[in-house]
């Protein structure tokens, strides 16, 4: 599947690039061990990272960078950033917006005292007909000190800007946010209506069903081997 990215020509080379995420992975991830002693059980574990669902999830789609950095203390935000002037219609050279707390009332993600933050994006993302984009927050990622809003652009044909609302979530972050940070994790989805069947596990679904419970659970890493679909 192609999806086309556009920026103003201005800002070419002086921005990041959306990357596919599996490309993005974080640095704990491929830190992190594949086996560990569990104290509670007596004996090693795997971990996440020998996960397949796990891992495709975070690898999935393509992520969407931070412009620049931008610096955080005492809950203050700033940048020194100043890009040059395009002749693009209303375009906006701040990396941040905010939307106001009252915007948010009636959601569980209000809180009075709080905005939400803005993420504006400089690319424009064309993905084909048939097909909406769904932004949401880096999968697995509760490391990073936002939270991003989910949603669901039809982008076919949206020949704008999408901009990434986030929530921030940790109070205390002192520090700098640095430009090419994943705000959003996006995946084209099928825009067509879902036919919900309803069925019982008999027959042959249910000599499928027996035969994948065997071999997942007399042998390791058998979804991988049998039912994990290679990328190409």
């Amino acid at each position: 599947m192609q999806v086309v990215f556009r920026c103003p020509p201005e800002l070419r080379g002086l921005i990041p690039e959306p990357t596919l995420a599996r490309r993005g992975l974080p640095d704990w991830l491929k830190a992190m061990p594949t086996n560990v002693a569990s104290g509670d059980l007596g004996f090693d574990v795997e971990t996440v990272k020998q996960c397949p669902p796990f891992i495709d999830a975070m690898s999935a789609g393509f992520l969407m960078p931070l412009a620049c950095d931008i610096a955080v203390e005492n809950g203050a935000f700033s940048w020194h950033w100043k890009p040059p002037a395009t002749t693009l219609t209303a375009f906006t050279r701040s990396p941040l917006a905010v939307h106001v707390a009252d915007q948010l009332v009636g959601t569980p993600f209000f809180e009075a005292d709080a905005f939400a933050v803005k993420f504006i994006n400089y690319w424009t993302v064309q993905v084909p007909e048939g097909y909406g984009l769904l932004c949401t927050h880096p999968i697995n990622r509760a490391d990073l000190p936002f939270r991003s809003v989910t949603g669901l652009v039809h982008a076919a044909n949206y020949d704008n800007f999408i901009h990434f609302p986030a929530q921030w979530i940790d109070r205390g972050f002192s520090g700098v946010l640095p430009r090419g940070t994943p705000v959003a994790q996006c995946l084209p989805v099928p825009l067509a209506e879902l036919d919900l069947v309803m069925e019982t596990l008999e027959g042959g679904a249910a000599e499928r069903f027996n035969e994948a419970k065997t071999a997942v659970r007399d042998g390791a890493g058998a979804y991988r081997k049998h039912h994990r679909k290679k990328r190409g």
